[in-house]
C-alpha cells in the first residue's frame, strides 16, 4: 500500500484553537502588534504549529478574517503603470474581484462587519494593513497625510461595496465596470495624490 504524501490535515481542534486566538489577538492588538508567538501561547500550541497550519502571519490573518482573495496578488495590479491612474486601477481591481465568484463571500463578510464588532475590527485591520498601506507606501506621499488619504479612499470603496452589492442601489448596482471606474476612479485618485486643503 503506497504511503500518502503531502501535509497531513492535522487536528481540526488545534486549527480552530489557533484561529480563535488569532481573531482575538488581531482584533484587540491589530495586525502589527499581534505576534505568532503570542497567538500560539494563547492557543496552547507551539509557534511551529501555527506556521504548519497557516504559513505566514499574513496568511493566518487572511484565514482569520475569511478574506477570499490574496492582497499580494491584487495590489501589484493596482500599482502597475503610472501613478496618475492608481485610482482607476484600484476601482477596476476592486470591482473585478467583487463581481467574480468570490464576490458573495466578500458580501457576507461586509454584512457581518455591520453587525459584529469583532468582524468590523478585523475587516478594518485587513483594509488598512493589507490593502491601503501597501498601495500608499508606493506613492511617495507625505507620511503625515497617509492616514487621512487612506481613510478617505476607504470611505469610497466601502460606500461603493455597500451600494452596489448590499443595498443594490440602482443604477450603481447594474452599472458597467468601466462606467464606475471612469466616475469613481478620479475621486479616489484625488484622495490619494491630490491636494487635501480646502484651497
Amino acid at each position: 500500500m503506497a504511503r500518502r504524501t503531502g501535509r497531513r490535515p492535522g487536528n481540526p481542534d488545534t486549527r480552530e484553537a489557533i484561529l480563535a486566538a488569532a481573531r482575538t489577538a488581531f482584533a484587540e492588538r491589530g495586525f502589527d502588534a499581534a505576534s505568532i508567538r503570542a497567538i500560539a501561547t494563547a492557543a496552547g500550541v507551539d509557534p511551529a504549529l501555527v506556521h504548519h497550519y497557516f504559513g505566514t502571519k499574513e496568511e493566518l490573518f487572511r484565514a482569520t478574517v475569511a478574506i477570499p482573495v490574496d492582497p499580494a496578488e491584487l495590489v501589484p495590479r493596482v500599482l502597475a503603470g503610472g501613478r496618475d491612474e492608481v485610482g482607476e486601477r484600484l476601482v477596476h481591481t476592486f470591482l473585478t474581484v467583487w463581481d467574480s465568484p468570490v464576490g458573495p463571500a466578500a458580501v457576507a463578510l461586509l454584512r457581518s462587519a455591520m453587525s459584529n464588532q469583532w468582524t468590523a475590527r478585523l475587516l478594518r485591520e485587513f483594509l488598512v494593513t493589507q490593502i491601503l498601506r501597501r498601495v500608499v507606501d508606493q506613492l511617495d506621499l507625505d507620511p503625515a497625510e497617509v492616514p487621512l488619504r487612506g481613510a478617505l479612499v476607504a470611505t469610497q470603496v466601502a460606500g461603493l461595496a455597500m451600494m452596489r452589492y448590499v443595498i443594490r442601489l440602482e443604477p450603481v448596482a447594474s452599472a458597467p465596470v468601466d462606467t464606475l471606474v471612469a466616475t469613481i476612479g478620479p475621486t479616489i485618485q484625488r484622495y490619494l495624490t491630490g491636494p487635501l486643503d480646502a484651497g
